[in-house]
């Protein structure tokens, strides 16, 4: 590693982000109002979860040299969280009810999707104990929960793993806000310019061609 202890050291100005700073807020669809209760303790109970990732689909063309990567579509991968379970059972019992309501047996018909899905908040705080990130997960629902292993041999408590899928994921903290004003500010560079280009250069010799082809217009008239 180049550079010596100090100026590593120095680059360190803030905490780290620890992992276990978080929780999770999954509020319950109206049509499982029934099981309020069971759900209130969730966000209590959440032992692990993720902050999504985002990725593009490409498609590949060549048309002279390298093969070249086109992003043409937004993949969002689903979220795993773990539950811990009380004595009574109550988080099995609710994910059981939210899953039956999404296919009942009695007739395994599959339920509309804005029936049953929610957004779940997920937060990630500081050590201060304040937000400094945070994702919501829109048209969230449960499409997978594990099997609770029985075991003489074991004196641990149980766990209940739950995947969610969602549509997309989006950063409702400050930091997003900010994001949105600076992507609005270069898209209006970007028009005005005709085009970035690229970089720097790309954006100068974009608007350069774009004032010669105005002045070059006006000489035309």
């Amino acid at each position: 590693m180049a550079g010596n202890i100090s100026e590593f050291k120095a680059t360190f100005k803030k905490d780290l982000s620890r992992p276990h700073k978080f929780d999770v807020n999954i509020p319950i669809p109206l049509t499982l109002i029934p099981y309020i209760e069971s759900a209130k303790s969730l966000t209590y109970r959440c032992e692990s979860a993720n902050l999504p990732g985002r990725t593009f689909a490409t498609a590949e063309q060549k048309t002279y040299g390298p093969i070249e990567k086109y992003p043409y579509l937004n993949t969002y991968t689903d979220i795993d969280m773990t539950f811990i379970v009380d004595d009574d059972m109550t988080q099995k019992v609710f994910f059981d009810a939210w899953l039956n309501y999404i296919n009942p047996l009695y007739n395994n018909n599959m339920r509309y999707k804005g029936d049953y899905s929610t957004v779940i908040t997920v937060n990630q705080y500081d050590v201060t104990n304040k937000i400094s990130y945070s994702v919501n997960l829109y048209d969230a629902y449960p499409i997978s929960m594990n099997q609770m292993d029985l075991d003489w041999s074991s004196d641990g408590y149980h766990k209940l793993n739950v995947t969610f899928a969602y549509t997309y994921w989006q950063n409702n903290s400050l930091q997003a806000l900010g994001m949105e004003f600076v992507d609005a500010g270069i898209n209006a560079v970007n028009n005005i310019v005709g085009g970035l280009g690229g970089n720097a250069i790309g954006a100068a010799g974009s608007g350069v061609n774009n004032l010669i082809n105005d002045i070059s217009s006006t000489f035309r008239r």
